[in-house]
This record gives C-alpha cells, sequence and structure tokens, in this order.
C-alpha cells in the first residue's frame, strides 16, 4: 500500500493583509479585546489605530480604595467585572487623602483638592484638563489665599455673604459633575456641576473662563443626564428640568411636572438614565443599619441601600407622566457618582440583566470612624433582593475615604 504524505504548512498569521486585519479588529467591541488583538505582534499593533474610535459604550471597572497595606501610593485598583481582574493605573492624582472625587462621566474622573483646581482626568490615557476654577462660580464673590481658613467668601440664596475654607469647598460645595462627552472626542463639550448646598445647577462650555447658573433649573438637583444636545435634571419628587445650553437664549429651561405615580415620592434618592429611547427614573430607598445590629446601644449608625424602584416617562397622549417599570430585561443600570448608564447585560460576560449595579454616592462622612463594608451592590428587580458584587472584596480599613466608583475605561 502506498502510503500518501500530507505536507503541512504552518500559517504566518503575522503577515496578514492590512485589510483584513482593519476588518477584524473594527469587530472588536470590548476595549481589552483590542489590546489582545495589538499585543498579538508589531504587524498586528501597527496595522490598525492606536486609539479605537469605534467601540460603543464600555462596561464600567469599579474604580477601589486604597488599602493600607497597598505597596504604590500612586496607583489605583481597577476591577473588571466581566473577567474578576483588577487593573492597576498610575494616577497619582487620585491616589492621596487631600483628593475628593466629584463624579465620572464619559471615562474621565472629576478631581478636587485643597486649591480652586478643578481637574479632568482620563485613568486610562492620563489625559488631563482643567475647567474654570472655583473661584469663578456665580455664588463665589471673592477668594483669597491669605484669609486662612475663610479662603472663599460666597453669596447666599437670601443674599448674605458666608465663609467656607479650602477643605470645606473640596468637600461640600460641588455634589456632582458630568459632561456632555468625552473632551477628548469633542472639544465643544459641555460641563454642568449641581451644587452642593444651594441646589443650583451651573456649567461651562470649552473655552469659557467662569461657570454660568441655570436659574430656572433651581433645586432640579437630584442627579443630571446629558442626551440629544440637552442636560436632563430631576428634584425630589421626580420632576424634570429639560435644559438647553446651547441655542440663542442658552440657557433655557423647560420643566416635565412630575404627576401622581404611586410611591415615587417616597424615595430618599433619584437617578435619570437614558436606557435606548427611554427616559428612566429609578427610585432609591435607604434605612438605618446599626454596627453590630442593636439600635439601642450600636457604637456607629448608618445608612444602606434596601430598595430601587423604576419608573419610565411616558410620552404617548397627553402629559408626560412616569410609569411603574417592573421589568427592565436584558438592561443593566449603573448608577452612584458616576453618570448614570445603561447597558444590555448580553454584549458583556458575567453580567446580570433586568439588575441596578449601584455604589455609595449619598454620604462620605458616612465612613468617617465607622469601619464596615460600602454601601454597593446588586439589586435584582424581579425579586427585590440585593447581593455582593463577585470576587469584590471590601476593605473596611481602606486608606481613603472614597467609596467604590464607576468608571467607564474610554481610550479617547
Amino acid at each position: 500500500m502506498n502510503s500518501i504524505e500530507i505536507e503541512e504548512t504552518a500559517v504566518d498569521w503575522t503577515q496578514l493583509p492590512r485589510d483584513i486585519l482593519e476588518t477584524i479588529s473594527k469587530n472588536l467591541t470590548i476595549y481589552t479585546d483590542y489590546l489582545r488583538f495589538q499585543a498579538v505582534c508589531h504587524t498586528w499593533r501597527i496595522s490598525v489605530p492606536k486609539i479605537p474610535h469605534h467601540l460603543p459604550p464600555q462596561l464600567p471597572w469599579l474604580m477601589l480604595p486604597l488599602s493600607q497595606q497597598s505597596q504604590s501610593q500612586s496607583h489605583r485598583p481597577f476591577l473588571d467585572l466581566s473577567d474578576h481582574k483588577i487593573h492597576l493605573l498610575n494616577l497619582p492624582e487620585a491616589a492621596s487623602h487631600l483628593k475628593r472625587r466629584r463624579g465620572s462621566s464619559h471615562g474621565w474622573l472629576v478631581i478636587l483638592d485643597e486649591t480652586p483646581t478643578i481637574l479632568l482626568l482620563n485613568p486610562l490615557t492620563r489625559a488631563k484638563l482643567n475647567l474654570p476654577p472655583l473661584f469663578t462660580f456665580p455664588n463665589v464673590v471673592t477668594f483669597n489665599y491669605s484669609e486662612i481658613g475663610k479662603e472663599y467668601a460666597l453669596r447666599s440664596l437670601s443674599g448674605n455673604i458666608y465663609r467656607r475654607s479650602l477643605k470645606e469647598m473640596r468637600d461640600s460645595f460641588i455634589k456632582k459633575l458630568i459632561l456632555s462627552s468625552s473632551p477628548a472626542l469633542n472639544t465643544n463639550f459641555v460641563a454642568l456641576a449641581i451644587l452642593n448646598q444651594t441646589g443650583d445647577l451651573v456649567f461651562c462650555k470649552n473655552g469659557d473662563q467662569a461657570w454660568t447658573f441655570i436659574h430656572d433649573a433651581r433645586f432640579f438637583c437630584e442627579d443630571v443626564i446629558y442626551s440629544n444636545d440637552l442636560f436632563y435634571a430631576v428634584d425630589k419628587n421626580g420632576g424634570v428640568a429639560v435644559c438647553d445650553v446651547h441655542g440663542e437664549n442658552s440657557p433655557s429651561v423647560s420643566i416635565i411636572e412630575r404627576f401622581e405615580t404611586p410611591r415615587i415620592f417616597g424615595g430618599d434618592m433619584q437617578y435619570l438614565v437614558k436606557s435606548g429611547d427611554d427616559l428612566l427614573l429609578v427610585t432609591r430607598y435607604l434605612d438605618l443599619g446599626y454596627e453590630d445590629g442593636d439600635p439601642y446601644n450600636s457604637p456607629n449608625v448608618f445608612y444602606k441601600t434596601v430598595q430601587f424602584e423604576v419608573f419610565r416617562m411616558d410620552f404617548s397622549g397627553g402629559p408626560p407622566m412616569w410609569e411603574r417599570v417592573w421589568d427592565l430585561g436584558d438592561r443593566m443600570l449603573f448608577v452612584g457618582e458616576n453618570s448614570s448608564l445603561s447597558l444590555s447585560a448580553s454584549d458583556f460576560r458575567g453580567c446580570l440583566g433586568n439588575c441596578i449595579y449601584y455604589t455609595d454616592d449619598y454620604c462620605e462622612s458616612n465612613y468617617d470612624g465607622a469601619f464596615r463594608d460600602y454601601d454597593i451592590g446588586i439589586f435584582k428587580l424581579w425579586d427585590g433582593s440585593i447581593e455582593a458584587l463577585p470576587c469584590y472584596h471590601p476593605n473596611s480599613h481602606s486608606q481613603l475615604p472614597w467609596p467604590p466608583l464607576w468608571v467607564s475605561p474610554n481610550p479617547c
């Protein structure tokens, strides 16, 4: 019998045509997969753009607190829920007890310290941008470094002048700051800040030297999102202010009054989320917790999340009104100090649909002197239960008082 010899020819994958490599890369939708693609060899790396601009919104990473045992004082750990891996990013600007975050938006962190500086920082690219400083806010009358402990003079709603220190302004002046888009992708981006004590909304466009009040949206200060060239802000009762900062009469405001919706007024916090074509209202309920379970003798009392409810704005027929949503289907919502986000769970491994992934954004002082877990978890709409995030190990003895924060990895 004659034997048939088959000659095996090794395929040199490094010599794939450039157009095929480009086609493959454009079908990669996860940032870490794109990085792995670039790491195969030099030929693959130089055949595709260094920065992928085609990627859809990414699964947020969980920015974790530093522990006292941390070997690096300049790196911050980020947990990727899809593969349960920790990414250590070099971020000395965000690794100090003198720094405070005031949100994450389009992959950029908002960082304050005991100076008037408002820093935007992209953790992936280390790109930085300064917004107009704190002393340019319209309710700040004067700023003087020589006035130790009362460097800022501010005007109250009643017109009275009061003083605030550098530390007080860092810790409590801004509640949350969001961006209309990534500054690296759109030079015409707008930043909007919610002020903590007055309930004001203020904004600045790229290139502005100072911040501007949105006067007709005062007290719509629970949460703000940006969608279709408009900012949407919600108040405690579910009323929505639609703010246009681009038009000729900028800023202009129209109010969507809230209408009677069962239990919407009993929530402790409100979030707005754009989910596909829907505008959602997420209501968060808190309750008191006790360190040792004893409400009478516990040394530390704190708040904890016990429930969420979701509503959808119904624009069909008659005045807009909130209607209860019992099932989000494949969607998962991410709320907290971040710009609220909705994603499809089927697009990411290791994730659950019909859930709300939440972090604590209601009180940093909740942790002062109380060694306990952060208020963070997954709320399941189908049965109202709460479970811990997988592979997240809370560390009560963290070096920084910041609770974990959702940050969307954005290479641009």
